[in-house]
């Protein structure tokens, strides 16, 4: 029922832990300015700080900065973004012990998941095919399980240029706990047409909110910042 009830309101229980934190961290603050005897305490303050960084940073938040082109036109190059980390699954540091299942990662979802070839490298794609769909692309266009896929979101370069893997592949099958995941700029995106599946244990966190964009100190965004990523 608890974990029922956590899926339900995922984003009111990590927001409320997330003030109980910056709460704990306040009452920190105050102890550090000082102890009984009159003394300034910085360690101990320092160390809660840390330990409640890390705890959201591990559990709940991350921030992540758009580097590269592959998820034009949904993201942009220097798009700054905050990621939920619970919802799909919940596991202790360094470990295969799982505190909360999560729920599946479904099609469209966009995620930051480890890359297959180096896993300390980071990158974000969007969720194209689940375990037991069939993808294929011909000409450009993508198919999942023989029917085309409308998708009102990708961006495409070379209309006219015809690529083997990249605008000719498949078909292939998701295997279980597996996902085929792609980028929205597909004329430019190293993805799974080239380097496989993404293991579901490998996805880090959910796309959410991009809180900051721009192009430069002197070219801000405004439009773009609290936009939800869809």
């Amino acid at each position: 029922m608890a974990i029922r009830l956590f899926r339900t309101h995922g984003f009111r229980l990590a927001f409320a832990a997330i003030l109980a934190a910056l709460l704990a961290l306040e009452t920190a603050c105050a102890e550090w300015k000082v102890t009984p005897k009159g003394e300034v305490s910085t360690t101990e303050a320092f160390l809660v700080a840390l330990v409640l960084a890390f705890f959201i940073r591990t559990f709940f938040v991350q921030a992540f900065k758009i580097p590269s082109e592959s998820m034009l036109n949904t993201l942009l190059v220097g798009d700054h973004l905050l990621a939920t980390k619970f919802d799909y699954g919940v596991y202790i540091p360094f470990t295969d012990i799982q505190l909360y299942k999560g729920h599946d990662p479904q099609r469209g979802d966009i995620i930051i998941f480890e890359y297959p070839r180096d896993p300390s490298v980071s990158f974000i794609k969007r969720i194209i095919g689940v375990p037991g769909d069939v993808i294929e692309v011909r000409n450009k266009q993508l198919y999942r399980n023989g029917e085309p896929v409308r998708e009102d979101y990708i961006r495409v370069d070379e209309p006219n240029n015809v690529v083997p893997v990249r605008d000719v592949f498949g078909p292939v099958t998701v295997p279980p706990d597996s996902y085929f995941c792609m980028g929205d700029n597909r004329d430019n995106s190293m993805d799974s047409r080239f380097w496989g599946f993404v293991k579901r244990r490998a996805i880090q966190a959910k796309a959410r909110r991009i809180y900051w964009s721009w192009d430069g100190p002197l070219d801000v965004r405004w439009s773009r910042i609290g936009r939800a990523i869809h």
